[in-house]
């Protein structure tokens, strides 16, 4: 069975299938503009599983066509396209908007911050969401947890990390706050487009790129290039978003409005699990065919001066915006909460049986 099937079979066992709740003929199209490429899997599948999903529950009443950045020439625009009414909805990173919205990102990741069921347990059950809502709700939208990669790799580097001092003037793709925190050690950050990734590392534009972990990486060929490949810290969890346009969730009937949230709720915690699926499949492809690529973790030396620069770039950030330090108050809170809990369940239970 297919994953779309598998999903629709899976909300329909949940009495969510469209009879109950067809009170109106009335039918609508929505159009929705992805980041990513048209061929993206992963990335791409979690709003082609939420739109399949919501025509299904709601008898073709709901539609919803997807635009890729090869259509719309926008990948970073998404934010834009959406406020304007240009689409419904969109399909992004909340990260790649903080040039205009900078409390965006908080909502995707923080270095060494919380896991990615941390975080769903931040959005769900403590005030993640309400406080997601209070920074898009200024611009007319509205922001929904669209799926998570769960930890990130922290990228594809030419040559070995060995300190602190090989990082400065290092040129690399790092996106978010992330690419803050390694602009203030020295990197000379940039931020591309996923489709010109590839050519700037070959062309050696960039001489480091961070993009996802193996489900992605691999069909990017980046170990191609750069063999180096090392473990993350900069995005712990990296949750994608879907937006919409206010003015069109206001117009959409209350049961329409159920469908679609449980549709994008759905098929983001689907995109999680297959994450986690593809990942495991393609660091094995990987080992296989490309021996050469080394997998490496950052000295401590640079581990610390990162988090440092974290913590005191976050406390620089909340101690000029009112917002972004309830932002940032309330995820450290939660991550004191919920992270002993984590450190006894998953994390002892790694350890202790993990091969000697």
């Amino acid at each position: 069975m297919s994953l779309r099937k598998t999903l629709l079979a899976a909300v329909s066992t949940l009495g969510l299938l469209a009879s109950p709740f067809a009170v109106s003929e009335e039918t609508f199209t929505l159009r929705l503009a992805e980041t990513w490429g048209p061929n993206s899997g992963l990335l791409g599948d979690a709003p082609r599983n939420m739109a399949a999903m919501a025509e299904e529950m709601s008898g073709g009443r709901l539609k919803i066509r997807i635009d890729s950045s090869n259509k719309h020439k926008a990948p970073f625009g998404i934010f834009d396209l959406v406020r304007n009414g240009q689409y419904d909805m969109g399909h992004t990173a909340s990260y790649y908007y903080k040039g205009t919205i900078p409390n965006a990102m908080y909502f995707t990741t923080i270095p060494f911050g919380m896991i990615a069921p941390e975080m769903y347990a931040w959005f769900y059950h403590d005030d993640g969401m309400e406080l997601m809502q209070k920074v898009y709700e200024p611009f007319g939208l509205l922001s929904f947890p669209g799926g998570n990669t769960a930890n990130q790799m922290g990228g594809w580097f030419r040559k070995e990390i060995k300190s602190l001092e090989d990082l400065k003037g290092l040129k690399m793709r790092t996106p978010g706050f992330a690419g803050e925190v390694m602009s203030e050690v020295g990197v000379a950050v940039t931020n591309l487009p996923p489709g010109e990734l590839y050519t700037a590392l070959e062309r050696n534009t960039i001489d480091a790129v961070e993009w996802v972990g193996p489900a992605l990486d691999l069909q990017m060929g980046f170990h191609q290039i750069a063999k180096y490949y090392y473990s993350g810290w900069q995005e712990p969890n990296a949750e994608v978003q879907f937006l919409i346009n206010k003015k069109t969730w206001d117009k959409l009937p209350t049961d329409l409005q159920a469908i679609l949230r449980v549709s994008m709720r759905t098929a983001a915690y689907d995109m999680y699990i297959q994450s986690t699926h593809e990942s495991g499949v393609a660091w094995e492809k990987m080992k296989q065919e490309y021996p050469d690529v080394t997998h490496k973790v950052f000295p401590p030396e640079v581990i610390t001066a990162l988090r440092e620069t974290t913590n005191r770039l976050l406390d620089e950030f909340a101690e000029k915006d009112e917002l972004a330090n309830e932002i940032i108050t309330s995820q450290r809170e939660y991550l004191k909460q919920v992270r002993p809990w984590t450190n006894i369940s998953d994390k002892a239970y790694l350890n202790s049986v993990a091969e000697q």
